[in-house]
C-alpha cells in the first residue's frame, strides 16, 4: 500500500521583492543624466567666466593696491580707474545676474524630477515593479538634491574668490545683494529652490507650469528674506555717530537719520544739505546697523531655516506622492 503525502503542492512566492536602492538610484541617473549634464554645463560655463574675470579683477586690484598715486603719477591713476570703473562695474553686474542661479539650478532640476513622470503617467509602471511610492519618490529626489546642493556650495566659494577685491575695497559680503551668494547661504537657497520645484511638480503634475510656479514662489521667498526676515535675525544696533559715518568695518547699514539740537529728526531738504556741506554744532547722525561680526551667525541662521524648510517641503512632496499621486 502506497502512502500519499497529504501536503499540498508547493507554490513559489510570487510577491515582487523591493528593488534595491542602488538600482533605483541607477535608474534615476539613467533617466536624468541629460538634465544633469545640462546643469553641469551651465554651471561650468559660469564657473569658467568667474575664473577668467576673477583673475583679471584680482590683477587690476593688485596693481591698484600696490600703486602710490603720489609716486606713480598718471599711470597710477589709470590703474585705479581701470579697477574702479571697468572691473568693479563688471563684477557688480555679474553678482546681480548670479542671484538667479540658485533659482534656475534648483527649479530646473526640481520641478521636472517628479512632474515629468506624473504628467506622462509612467510612474504607475514603476510602482508595479517593486519600487513603491515612497521608495520611488526618495530615489528620484535624493540624488539630484544632493548634486545641486554640492555644486552650489562649490560655486559660492568660487564667487567669494572672484568678488574678494570688491569686498575688500567698496562692498560688504553682508550687503543684502551679496549675502545669499556667499558662505553657506547659496547652497541652502539652491536646495530650497529644488524642494519648492519638486513640491510644485507633484501639486501641478505638469512640468512647465510647475517650473513657473516654483520660480514665483522662490522669488517671493527671497524678497521676504531680504526685505524683512534677515534684518530681524538679531536685534540691530543703534549708534550715535555725530557725523563720523557708519560704525565698524563694512557693516550692514539698515537706516540712517539726523537729529537737530532739539532732538527732533531733520526732515527739511535744505537743512539736510547744509548739514552735509558743513556739520553744524548740535546736529547728530544716527545709524541702525548689523555689525560685520555677525556675518557667519546670520549665515548659519539663514542656512538653518532654509534647510528646515527644504526638508519639510520634501517630506510634504513624499506624503503627496503616497496619498494623491495615484
Amino acid at each position: 500500500m502506497t502512502t500519499r503525502s497529504t501536503a499540498g503542492p508547493s507554490y513559489r512566492d510570487t510577491r515582487i521583492r523591493p528593488v534595491p536602492w542602488r538600482r533605483l538610484a541607477w535608474v534615476s541617473w539613467r533617466q536624468y543624466r541629460l538634465s544633469a549634464a545640462g546643469l553641469v554645463a551651465f554651471l561650468g560655463v559660469l564657473a569658467l567666466y568667474l575664473l577668467i574675470m576673477g583673475l583679471r579683477v584680482r590683477g587690476a586690484y593688485d596693481a591698484a593696491a600696490a600703486c602710490s598715486p603720489a609716486a606713480g603719477g598718471p599711470h597710477c591713476q589709470d590703474a585705479f580707474n581701470l579697477f574702479d570703473t571697468r572691473y568693479a562695474a563688471t563684477a557688480e553686474v555679474s553678482a546681480f545676474v548670479l542671484n538667479a542661479v540658485p533659482m534656475l539650478a534648483g527649479v530646473f532640476a526640481g520641478a521636472p524630477v517628479l512632474a515629468r513622470e506624473l504628467e506622462a503617467g509612467t510612474f504607475r509602471f514603476a510602482w508595479t515593479q517593486g519600487a513603491g511610492r515612497t521608495r520611488w519618490a526618495l530615489a528620484r529626489l535624493a540624488l539630484p538634491a544632493v548634486t545641486v546642493t554640492a555644486a552650489a556650495a562649490a560655486f559660492s566659494q568660487l564667487f567669494g574668490w572672484f568678488y574678494y577685491p570688491l569686498f575688500a575695497t567698496r562692498d560688504s559680503a553682508f550687503a543684502p545683494q551679496y549675502f545669499q551668494l556667499t558662505g553657506i547661504a547659496f547652497a541652502a537657497w539652491t536646495l530650497a529652490a529644488f524642494a519648492i520645484g519638486a513640491l510644485a511638480g507633484v501639486l501641478i503634475r505638469r512640468v512647465v507650469p510647475a517650473m513657473a510656479a516654483a520660480m514665483a514662489a522662490w522669488a517671493g521667498l527671497l524678497l521676504a528674506a531680504v526685505l524683512y526676515l534677515r534684518r530681524h535675525y538679531e536685534t540691530p544696533l543703534i549708534a550715535h555717530n555725530s557725523g563720523r559715518g557708519a560704525p565698524g568695518i563694512a557693516p550692514w547699514v539698515i537706516s540712517q537719520w539726523w537729529t537737530g539740537p532739539n532732538g527732533k529728526t531733520v526732515t527739511s531738504e535744505n537743512e539736510m544739505i547744509a548739514i552735509l556741506n558743513h556739520l553744524r554744532r548740535g546736529y547728530a547722525e544716527w545709524t541702525v546697523y548689523q555689525p560685520a561680526a555677525r556675518y557667519w551667525h546670520f549665515q548659519l541662521i539663514e542656512a538653518g531655516w532654509l534647510l528646515a524648510l527644504a526638508l519639510l517641503l520634501i517630506a510634504a512632496t513624499i506624503w503627496l506622492v503616497r496619498r494623491r499621486a495615484g
